[in-house]
């Protein structure tokens, strides 16, 4: 399956990216390998295989729940640039635009 560069730039995009022509040319390349090693996985053979769900025979060990002090906010926000009512300030991420 080909991934083409318009594709690449697309999800770039909406990951909020920015990469160079050559850049989104060689991850299209890439990417486009990925998927054909993958898809060759479907002509293997695995009738009569039994389903495993996990190789290993672990066993899930629990443990108690046991409350800890917290980190002093005073120490925390010394290294904080920007913060208001108790929070760290950080820059926006999600526009208000209307594109998707």
């Amino acid at each position: 399956m080909k991934i083409s560069q318009e594709e690449v730039t697309h999800v770039a995009n909406l990951s909020k990216l920015a990469f160079s022509q050559e850049e989104t040319a060689e991850f299209a390349t890439t990417l486009s390998k990925i998927v054909d090693m993958v898809e060759l996985l479907n002509e293997v053979d695995t009738e009569g295989v039994a389903f495993t769900s996990n190789v290993a025979q672990n066993i899930n060990y629990m443990r108690q729940d046991q409350a800890q002090p917290g980190w002093n906010r005073e120490e925390l926000f010394k290294n904080v640039p920007e913060q208001a009512d108790g929070y760290i300030k950080v820059p926006a991420i999600i526009d208000e635009g209307g594109d998707a």
